[in-house]
């Protein structure tokens, strides 16, 4: 009988304690995730930057509000405790003087009356106006008759109540004109006239397009992705290099290409024509139709991605098992398929109508007036009048929407784990 030796326990090295042993390995494990993180810290930045603080700094944008308390400091003191309901005492208006005279150039009076301009019609020639005619000389009542004689509007309330209001250097102005609200004259938050509102009604509309256009991607997609769904590999890849190629393309070019057939005479209206299914052209181009179909070719692969890689992740084994036990093919399609492939349709639901909701190039070329979306506001605000802080309102609009998409859909999808 052959004795076996016990092997000696194992032990730290002599002369080191277990606790050293202890705080060595902890040494190096902090060493290891200092590496690690020092890898993904170049990442980190590129998001901080790309990401995050042009967020942070539209949504600041969106609230502030410096032309007036930069050009009117002095104006805006005297204003301080003012009714709001007569023209105000004539140390305003010699304070105004005085405050115009202290601007660097014309420029910064223009910024000035283009603020003033968008609360009330009529400020920008009103300030430019009193700029113009500087400088002005003598008593408070002196400057104040001047200006009266030179613009009878300078004695009226209006123009006093705008640069009272704005003389904060932060406002929620423009965060309430995105939703059609606004501020009265004594700060009071109230509905605009019905004449005056416009972007709940656009918003609406860019939710409607987005919608439409998001149920007609899922109604192509989902028959499209089951079909390469249950193809060989390689016949579904050379397929999936089809559906890839809008990706490969610029917006603008297929833009362009959808104008050159959706036209009268393009190859659309002579194709239906020539079958003897419409008699004249239809109005495919520059109204709301042309719009729809764009997007939805443009964004129909951001619905088959995620379709087909759910799709393709369900056993084929759970359909012929339904059969098997008495279900007819179409009920064990829908009910026994289709419930397994709920992730893939709200992933690509959700993808498809976030990216719709921001669309601004497709419906500015193929639609018209009333087929424009938010984005396009917001490029106008931008590039035309000249608002940043209004189109900032406007994007931290879309981006609330987004955000309380995102979150919706995470409730829901949590919910139906929990229920499965």
């Amino acid at each position: 009988m052959q004795a076996t030796l016990a092997s000696p326990p194992l032990s730290a090295p002599s002369g080191e304690a277990p606790g050293a042993l202890r705080q060595a390995l902890a040494r190096a494990e902090a060493r290891r995730k200092w590496r690690a993180f020092a890898l993904t810290l170049p990442l980190l930045v590129f998001l901080l930057l790309t990401l995050l603080v042009p967020i942070v700094a539209l949504l600041q944008r969106a609230v502030e509000n410096p032309e007036v308390a930069n050009a009117l400091p002095a104006t805006v003191r005297a204003l301080d405790g003012w009714d709001r309901k007569e023209a105000p005492a004539a140390s305003a208006y010699a304070a105004l003087i005085a405050d115009l005279g202290h601007l660097p150039d014309s420029s910064d009076a223009g910024a000035l009356a283009r603020r003033l301009n968008t609360d009330l019609p009529g400020a920008r020639s009103l300030i430019m106006g009193a700029y113009r005619a500087l400088p002005m000389e003598g008593s408070p009542d002196a400057i104040r008759t001047q200006l009266i004689e030179k613009d009878a509007r300078w004695a009226e309330p209006p123009l006093w109540q705008a640069i009272a209001k704005n003389g904060a250097r932060w406002t929620p102005d423009y965060l309430l004109a995105s939703v059609d609200l606004q501020r009265d004259a004594q700060g009071h938050v109230e509905r605009m006239p019905e004449e005056q509102r416009a972007f709940g009604g656009i918003l609406l509309r860019t939710f409607h397009i987005s919608l439409v256009v998001t149920l007609i991607c899922l109604l192509l997609a989902y028959p499209l992705a089951w079909w390469l769904a249950t193809l060989p590999a390689r016949s579904a890849n050379v397929l999936m290099i089809l559906v890839l190629v809008p990706f490969w393309t610029s917006i603008l070019v297929r833009v362009a290409a959808w104008i050159v057939l959706l036209q009268s005479e393009g190859l659309v209206n002579r194709g239906l024509m020539g079958l003897g299914v419409i008699n004249e052209p239809l109005a495919l181009l520059f109204n709301r139709t042309g719009v729809v179909i764009a997007m939805v070719h443009i964004l129909l692969p951001f619905m088959i991605l995620p379709l087909y890689s759910v799709m393709k992740s369900v056993p084929p084994t759970y359909l012929r098992a339904a059969v098997s036990l008495g279900s007819s093919p179409i009920a064990a399609f829908f009910r026994v398929y289709v419930p397994q492939t709920y992730p893939g349709v709200g992933a690509g639901a959700l993808l498809v109508f976030i990216l719709s909701i921001g669309y601004y190039v497709t419906p500015a070329l193929l639609g018209g007036a009333d087929d424009q979306m938010l984005s396009y506001y917001i490029a106008r605000y931008t590039n035309v009048e000249i608002n940043w802080g209004m189109a900032c309102a406007l994007g931290a609009l879309l981006l609330t929407a987004t955000l309380v998409l995102y979150g919706v859909y995470r409730r829901i999808g949590k919910a139906e784990l929990s229920l499965g």
